[in-house]
């Protein structure tokens, strides 16, 4: 889901509480808070050598107690988090993942928003690993290995 979808979910009902879950169903506390919203710019080359970047929208959820504080964050204050930050995200076609922590800090795409008469549910996904040079490597393309193992095993794509 792209930041220009988040931000229309957002701003439609601003009332609406949020229920971030995790793509093993788990949601986040209820009394989390998005602490970070930035623009993140991966700069990177691929086993093939091809240069490459990827650019996301990334918002820090954190929980601060193992408790319920009666905070809550509305789809309306996290419009206007977004509002704020506009200058540092330059356009609304970015990706937005959610980097939270359980057990190791990860980022989730978000992959849908359901709207129920109170709150916003925002189910979060997974990302994988893969080979992004997989004609060069002699990998089929239908193939996803993400241990890299099957890209750089005797194609000499690698090194």
């Amino acid at each position: 889901m792209n930041l220009n979808q988040l931000q229309s979910h957002l701003r439609s009902h601003p009332g609406h509480a949020l229920n971030f879950v995790l793509p093993d169903g788990q949601p986040l506390p209820v009394h989390f808070h998005v602490t970070e919203a930035g623009h993140v710019t991966k700069r990177f080359v691929d086993c093939g050598g091809t240069f490459r970047t990827v650019e996301s929208c990334v918002l820090q959820a954190w929980t601060g107690r193992d408790q319920d504080d009666g905070h809550r964050l509305a789809a309306g204050k996290l419009a206007k988090i977004l509002e704020i930050a506009g200058p540092i995200l330059p356009s609304g076609e970015l990706p937005v993942e959610v980097e939270f922590e359980a057990g190791v800090v990860s980022q989730f795409p978000i992959e849908e928003i359901t709207v129920g008469d109170a709150a916003l549910t925002i189910r979060l996904g997974l990302k994988h690993t893969d080979c992004l040079a997989k004609e060069q490597c002699g990998v089929p393309a239908a193939e996803s290995d993400s241990a890299g193992e099957a890209c750089c095993a005797g194609s000499g794509c690698c090194g």
